[in-house]
């Protein structure tokens, strides 16, 4: 088993500590949060020791792996430190998204990993349900052909005000990865944003993308659209057919070229996914499932790596957004 712990017990870090618990790969083994109270409440919730600090529970526990659920500032600004700290004590990292608010500390994170022999993961959930899978066993048999455009969506409502990019930063981390998961890696980025009424921040955002293997594709998402409703949508289109995949993990749907007749899984009443959280379950799961396979740090799903490309990626948008302009992604 995975002996494993968990830094920053938050609402996510108390997420992923539950499942940490439940999971037959892992044994929970202690709980870190620099606010007292937090890692208490934890420690007494899931019966393992509370730390306060994050050096002294790696020294005393020796864990195989931490999960990182930090927050801070715009979801982003604690992850560097932690993942530091359990990286250069030998153990391996699942991060929560997005990797970090800061390109050169995100490098570092990746290349400390790679440094050490570790695998790091990051929380990048959305590509972890059934209609996803799915949807790439369709891409690699073939049944899209030469890929031609990729259109994706995601909206939610978040009242939250921070930096004018709040939005493009902590929102898009899953759009960009499954973007990117579907067509490889992004050239260039122009955005267009605009300020729902009363927002101080670029609230909703529209992404045009050109992808190094010459597909095409655009992501509009926005923090201004309450729940109820669909709120995620992905559409992948190629020469001999395209697949739309809805909300994450309720429905994909193929539909050949030239062929009346499409294909259509639906997520299941009974034996299927419950809920968002499941999400959560799923990636972690896989996770451990590497680890315990001995996979190569470079073989993980939703790497550290990618964590980095998607934030890369953000990065030339709000750079596209300040400047009216196209920018190529560095």
């Amino acid at each position: 088993m995975i002996r494993a712990c968990v830094i920053g017990l938050g609402p996510i870090g108390n997420r992923h500590a539950g499942l940490l618990k439940a999971d037959p790969l892992a044994e929970l083994v202690g709980v870190c949060d620099i606010i007292h109270a937090r890692a208490d409440a934890a420690a007494a919730k899931f019966g393992v020791p509370a730390f306060y600090d994050v050096e002294q529970m790696l020294r005393s526990l020796a864990p195989d792996m931490c999960v990182v659920a930090t927050g801070g500032e715009e979801y982003g600004s604690d992850h560097y430190l932690p993942t530091m700290q359990a990286l250069e004590a030998g153990c391996h990292v699942l991060g929560e998204k997005p990797i970090s608010n800061r390109i050169d500390q995100a490098e570092e994170m990746v290349a400390k990993a790679r440094e050490k022999g570790l695998c790091y993961g990051i929380n990048l959930n959305h590509r972890f349900t059934p209609a996803a899978y799915l949807a790439k066993r369709w891409q690699n048999e073939g049944r899209l052909g030469h890929l031609l455009f990729i259109n994706m969506s995601m909206w939610i409502m978040n009242p939250r005000e921070s930096s004018p990019y709040f939005q493009i930063k902590a929102l898009h981390p899953h759009t960009v990865d499954i973007m990117r998961h579907f067509c490889g890696d992004v050239e260039a980025v122009q955005c267009f944003a605009t300020k729902a009424p009363g927002r101080k921040i670029w609230s909703t955002a529209t992404f045009n993308m050109r992808f190094k293997n010459g597909v095409v594709g655009t992501l509009t998402g926005s923090y201004d659209i309450e729940r109820g409703h669909p709120m995620e949508r992905c559409e992948v289109a190629g020469t001999k057919g395209r697949f739309v995949i809805e909300d994450m993990y309720r429905e994909v749907t193929l539909y050949p070229a030239g062929d009346l007749e499409k294909r259509v899984y639906t997520n299941p009443v009974f034996g299927g996914m419950r809920d968002f959280e499941e999400t959560f379950l799923n990636r972690q799961h896989r996770f451990l499932e590497q680890l315990t396979a001995g996979a190569k740090p470079e073989e993980i799903d939703g790497s550290g790596a990618d964590g980095l490309a998607a934030q890369k990626v953000l990065a030339a948008a709000i750079e596209s957004l300040e400047n009216e302009t196209v920018v190529y992604v560095k």
